[in-house]
């Protein structure tokens, strides 16, 4: 007998479920396309470089890691000449530029080209920061599968992430043991070099994070966020002496590598060779340094951290270079050929990889900022690279893209009301959302300082000023804490000490309840930092199988008439899908038959047609003026309703919140009173200024 033969493996169909995506599209369009301009269609394709994917690939940085070891690699790194690079086109560069959707399907397939054609790059910056979760929330990826398919596709080079310390990929602070949990797992699926962060450079809020990578046997790139200016008498408080102290912090701590990360590109040429002589003399540690082009003068800037001995610095590959972004790497390392740091890198080489970018860079035109040159203005507002085209998308989100200008004033105007902080994620996130309140209601830094006046602050706010994500040196304003806080107490001590260690077994069924099978080890990892993101993302692949095989145009596009993809689903396994046609009328039960060709046989998907039964009744607007009627002040989702009609509340009471593009705002009763009528449930989607509660 033999039994296993009548063990059937359960049937994926993914081949179905990729069709109804793509009809999906075809007939409603990508949500994420909503309200953009699109380009010309077709898009052509990205020209590959000419290099034989055959030829074995040579050793790297990667290779020299595994035979030293962290500790003396770093040695190495101080000890060699040349100024080592690293290439942030598939991570920081795309943040910057275009608001983080890069797909995993234009970085997969250039991947083996580095491997082979640039092996002397220090690392590529591929992966954490804001890429994870737009992977799962807008992408529909899972971006633990895209790490583990660029590291089989490079193996030799290191790779770098971001990781915002106890934030980890996420906006709040975890628990220690959560924190530990995932740097263990980037390590074990292909991260080897950790930028670790604090976003108010809170160093013992640091420490947890550094000694989970540091236990892991990956680099641990301690960074010190760079804000302010140097040499500005008026903001004392970010001086020379400032930076050494924390850089001496960091290497106490273990770092490896002294980062140098000025995310918002304002570190002049002037102000980093300085910085980088004082502390090459002050620590023992090599130096990476960080910036953005925004300015326009970041190359500036980066030659000078070299000149003064900086050991390896960042930058991006020509096409996706610039504004935002890091600046032109090629340009650097010309730059640096014949002298004494030249890089040794292959020009030619990094030419032709930036003319594959270049076409990439096509298919994401409708996420780009409208920036066409460098801003002397990043010296006022301080506004992060990466942070940038994001905020100009929740502007956009919010109908306030008109009212940019505003925006980028209201930026500054907050971070003198908070006192002056350094901005790096999560707390520019927070300077972001009070931002974009205060333009979206019409409110002035006055009207916020008002003890008098009664203002729903987002819930990024309240948790900034309760100490959620640490502590500035000199703390916040205590007239605004106390407004903000309504008199509670901020916390006393590191956020991660009153959070007890998660049972991760728990959250493991938890999270395996919540989408109907079992959760792996980096599944759970993306639980712990985004439930619900995750179980969005886990719901969209159940329906629709992994959309990160299918090519980027028609993913967001859809697919033209007659037009015929291949998608690689496995190895030696390839779809070929042609659309057909589709029917002209919605039928009986309201939807439209799609017609495709899947590998020469003819298939249909019937997709529901968005709105033919009739949207819902459009809500009532709120009174300008009227107390009694509570109104939307964005855009956005209803997260939670906290009361029912009858209940008595107080002023100050929660009554409902909302979420906009990652912003999520508490709306609080404005006066003893009744509730008379609650106009909005739970999971409903609201136009801004529409009636959400009457109060009596």
């Amino acid at each position: 007998m033999t039994p296993e033969l009548f063990h059937f493996q359960k049937r994926r169909d993914r081949a179905t479920r990729l069709l109804k995506f793509l009809g999906e599209v075809a007939v409603n369009g990508n949500p994420e396309m909503k309200g953009r301009v699109l380009p010309a269609l077709p898009l052509g394709q990205p020209i590959k470089p000419p290099c034989d994917l055959a030829a074995a690939i040579p050793q790297g940085t990667r290779d020299r890691l595994k035979e030293l070891g962290a500790t003396k690699f770093a040695q190495w790194m101080k000890a060699q000449p040349q100024a080592l690079l690293t290439d942030t086109t598939m991570r920081d560069a795309h943040q910057s530029l275009f608001a983080t959707r890069m797909r995993s399907h234009d970085m997969l397939a250039v991947a083996p080209y580095y491997a082979r054609m640039l092996p002397q790059f220090f690392s590529l910056e591929c992966w954490g920061g804001a890429t994870f979760d737009v992977a799962m929330r807008f992408l529909k990826e899972d971006p633990w599968e895209r790490l583990q398919r660029l590291r089989e596709a490079t193996p030799n080079i290191l790779f770098q992430m971001l990781l915002r310390a106890s934030n980890a990929v996420g906006y709040t602070n975890y628990s220690d043991n959560v924190v530990r949990y995932f740097v263990q797992q980037a390590a074990q699926n292909g991260i080897d070099v950790f930028r670790v962060f604090d976003s108010l450079n809170w160093v013992d809020n640091m420490r947890v994070a550094m000694d989970a990578v540091i236990e892991s046997g990956a680099l641990c790139e301690g960074a010190l966020c760079y804000t302010g200016d140097l040499f500005d008498g008026r903001r004392a408080k970010f001086d020379l002496k400032y930076y050494v102290g924390l850089a001496k912090q960091l290497e106490k701590a273990g770092a490896h590598i002294l980062g140098i990360k000025d995310m918002a590109g304002v570190c002049k040429p002037r102000a980093i060779h300085e910085l980088v002589r004082v502390l090459k003399q002050e620590t023992g540690l090599p130096i990476h340094f960080h910036t953005h082009d925004t300015s326009g003068i970041a190359a500036a800037s980066v030659l000078a951290a070299i000149d003064a001995g900086c050991d390896a610095v960042d930058g991006a590959l020509d096409a996706m270079s610039g504004l935002t972004s890091q600046p032109n790497l090629g340009s650097i390392a010309a730059a640096l050929a014949g002298s004494a740091r030249d890089p040794g890198l292959d020009l030619a080489a990094m030419q032709a990889l930036s003319h594959y970018w270049e076409g990439v860079r096509r298919y994401y035109q409708p996420f780009e900022a409208d920036i066409r040159s460098g801003t002397s203005d990043v010296y006022n507002h301080e506004m992060p690279g990466g942070q940038y085209t994001n905020l100009r998308e929740q502007a956009r989100a919010m109908s306030l893209e008109r009212r940019w200008p505003e925006v980028s004033k209201a930026y500054a105007d907050v971070n003198l009301l908070f006192g002056d902080i350094v901005k790096v994620t999560p707390t520019s996130k927070v300077v972001g959302d009070m931002a974009l309140f205060m333009v979206a209601n019409d409110l002035k830094p006055d009207d916020v300082r008002d003890p008098e006046r009664e203002i729903a602050f987002p819930e990024s706010v309240i948790s900034l000023f309760k100490g959620e994500l640490g502590f500035p040196p000199d703390g916040f304003p205590k007239a605004l804490e106390h407004k903000i806080l309504r008199g509670e107490q901020p916390l006393q001590g590191r956020a991660g000490d009153f959070l007890p260690d998660v049972d991760l077994e728990a959250k493991r069924k938890e999270a395996g309840h919540a989408i109907g099978r079992h959760v792996g080890d980096t599944e759970l990892a993306s639980y712990l930092m985004y439930p619900k993101v995750f179980k969005d993302y886990a719901e969209h692949r159940r329906q629709y199988s992994d959309v990160s095989l299918l090519p980027t145009s028609p993913f967001f596009y859809g697919l033209a008439d007659r037009e015929e993809i291949s998608v690689d689903i496995d190895k030696g396994k390839t779809l070929v899908v042609r659309l057909t046609g589709r029917s002209d009328t919605v039928d009986e039960d309201g939807k439209i038959k799609v017609f495709f060709e899947l590998n020469g046989q003819p298939r249909t998907v019937r997709v529901p047609k968005a709105g033919v039964a009739g949207g819902a009744r459009a809500k009532p607007k709120a009174e300008e003026g009227n107390a009694r009627h509570v109104g939307a002040p964005m855009p956005g989702m209803v997260v939670k309703v906290a009361v029912k009609a009858g209940q008595p509340v107080k002023k100050g009471d929660p009554l409902l919140s909302i979420e906009a593009m990652k912003m999520e705002t508490m709306l609080t009763a404005g006066y003893d009173a009744t509730v008379q009528a609650i106009h909005a449930r739970s999971g409903e989607t609201i136009s801004a200024k529409d009636l959400l509660v009457e109060l009596g």
